[in-house]
């Protein structure tokens, strides 16, 4: 079984394989009960959005730790990989600015977010 440390590099490594943009790794295991790491990432088309989230899937899936869930929609803006200890959000930037999922959790800089360097 792999810890959350091998399970966040497998999912910012595929993230970044398959171009995503803006990745940020919310560590939310205070703020959560059903989950410790919300990965956010956003994609340039429903077409890359779905495509980097069965991407995610397939990267658990070859791993031996396939996710627990996978949602989209037939053009999904948003597509959600539940991994169990860690959820991630592949996002259009047009969803990603209205539903603000940042906003939500209350992240703040310090709060044990740490933001993808390879994106700065």
């Amino acid at each position: 079984m792999m810890d959350s440390q091998q399970v966040e590099a497998l999912i910012v490594s595929t993230l970044e394989d398959s171009k995503a943009r803006d990745i940020q790794v919310l560590d939310v295991s205070k703020l959560s009960s059903f989950t410790d790491k919300m990965v956010i990432a956003t994609g340039t088309s429903t077409t890359h959005v779905r495509s980097t989230g069965n991407a995610v899937a397939q990267a658990f899936k070859e791993a031996g730790e396939p996710p627990m869930g996978v949602e989209a929609g037939p053009e999904p803006d948003w597509v959600l990989v539940d991994l169990g200890n860690a959820i991630v959000h592949v996002m259009t930037e047009s969803a990603r600015a209205h539903y603000q999922l940042e906003k939500l959790w209350n992240i703040k800089p310090g709060d044990g977010a740490s933001l993808d360097s390879a994106n700065g």
